[in-house]
């Protein structure tokens, strides 16, 4: 292989990686757009919303994480340098906890 290039292998699975990224990030979107829009009424509108907005906020920071780590993760490769830190994942992983606890204890409260 000429220097520079990667095996191809790498390189698909770094592409599959990022589409799980944008995977995720749509279903985030989708779900807030859906709490807001078509969830039954909670005991509060403002925490509906609250939650909702966060779940688009987050969906975004998924879609703009996972195209950053993929940019750094082929150029990596590419150079043959460190591969990204995990920090932004796990991050990520904690909110994802956060809103899911919110929406459990929200939808607990509201009977739903």
């Amino acid at each position: 292989m000429p220097p520079g290039s990667v095996d191809a292998r790498f390189t698909l699975a770094a592409e599959r990686t990022v589409l799980a990224w944008i995977r995720t990030a749509l279903g985030l979107l989708a779900g807030g757009v859906g709490l807001i829009y078509v969830s039954p009424e909670i005991a509060h509108p403002a925490i509906k919303y609250t939650l909702g907005i966060f779940m688009v906020l987050l969906g975004s920071a998924v879609a703009v994480t996972g195209g950053l780590r993929w940019r750094k993760t082929t150029r990596s490769m590419a150079g043959h340098g460190p591969m990204p830190a995990s920090t932004a994942v796990f991050l990520l992983i904690g909110a994802i906890v956060v809103l899911a606890c919110a929406l459990v204890i929200t939808l607990a409260l509201s009977g739903v």
